[in-house]
């Protein structure tokens, strides 16, 4: 197939152009700034049409990851980059997309699984899942990335390029992958320096997939063309966070971890210019179509993938 990965230069990007490159498939990456690495970069704004137009022309597959990090503090400025910079690239994209002779056959974009309202007592599928904003004594955090993932979904939707283009958006959950500088690098970073211990108080939900089965998700998507809409891809087992961080201990060998309690966790996100949302909302999201569609998890529980995690981690360190 020839794959076109729109905003590819971060973790998840690199997940899937390896997955498609290692499948033989011919990937094309549209990136801000030019990379060393065993797939074609494409240099894109995400603002305007140039050569990398051409590359979604007889593509069989387009997904857009665009999106400055959110791993930031919500200044004024940085809200209007964390959202101007998902839904411009998308209209840009369906825009393009809607021009050409011979559009791809999907186009998957990301969103994301914090849509989701808050919850600790329910699980949130495609069907009865209940989209956050709302809540009562919500922070001010929760309702902006909540409101960004809405913008993005409706710009996403509204789009329309082309009848003969199947939209999958994917509401995806923390991808966990030994790679440095990831999110599950950070999280063994804490266990390894005896920091892992239950992170606020512990009992809001940690949504999460394995790489391997992100992978295998998505080209289960790709196949099979009753997809269409919206796709939570999460593992179908959330867990509360202080069960996450003792698993992650267990499968790393260690018994200590000190725990972080809410008001450490707001002061250590302002000095590490971030917000304390990332860890203290809980996500207990769910693959229902997934599951319904006859996907098999490879790592359905946390424990199995912390091990084949960590083990991999070690791997890559020695």
């Amino acid at each position: 197939m020839r794959i076109v990965i729109a905003g590819g230069s971060g973790q998840v990007g690199h997940i899937l152009a390896r997955h498609f490159v290692a499948k033989g498939d011919s990937v094309a990456v549209l990136s801000r700034r030019p990379q060393a690495v065993s797939w074609r970069v494409v240099l894109w704004d995400g603002l305007n049409r140039s050569d990398w137009v051409s590359e979604l022309e007889q593509s069989d597959v387009c997904i857009n990851l665009s999106g400055r990090s959110v791993d930031c503090r919500y200044t004024k400025r940085n809200r209007r980059e964390i959202l101007d910079s998902r839904v411009t690239s998308t209209l840009l994209l369906g825009d393009v997309i809607g021009s050409l002779k011979h559009p791809p056959k999907v186009w998957l974009n990301a969103t994301t699984a914090t849509i989701y309202r808050h919850s600790l007592d329910l699980d949130m599928d495609e069907a009865t899942g209940e989209l956050g904003g709302n809540e009562p004594g919500a922070p001010d955090s929760w309702k902006f990335s909540i409101e960004v993932a809405k913008r993005w979904e409706k710009a996403f939707f509204s789009s329309r390029p082309t009848p003969g283009t199947r939209l999958v958006a994917l509401r995806s959950a923390m991808t966990m992958s030994p790679d440095r500088g990831g999110v599950f690098d950070v999280l063994l970073g804490l266990v390894r320096h005896e920091l892992g211990g239950a992170q606020g108080l512990g009992d809001q939900y940690m949504s999460w997939i394995h790489e391997q089965d992100f992978v295998r998700a998505v080209d289960w998507i790709i196949d099979h063309e009753e997809f269409a809409g919206v796709v939570n891809l999460a593992s179908p087992h959330p867990i509360p966070n202080r069960e996450f961080m003792a698993t992650l201990r267990a499968a790393w060998g260690t018994r200590i971890g000190l725990p972080a309690l809410p008001w450490m966790i707001e002061i250590g996100a302002f000095f590490l210019r971030t917000e304390s949302e990332l860890v203290l909302k809980s996500r207990r999201v769910v693959p229902g179509r997934l599951m319904e569609s006859g996907f098999v998890f490879d790592f359905p529980h946390w424990a199995e993938a912390a091990r084949d995690l960590v083990k991999q981690w070690r791997e890559k360190s020695a």
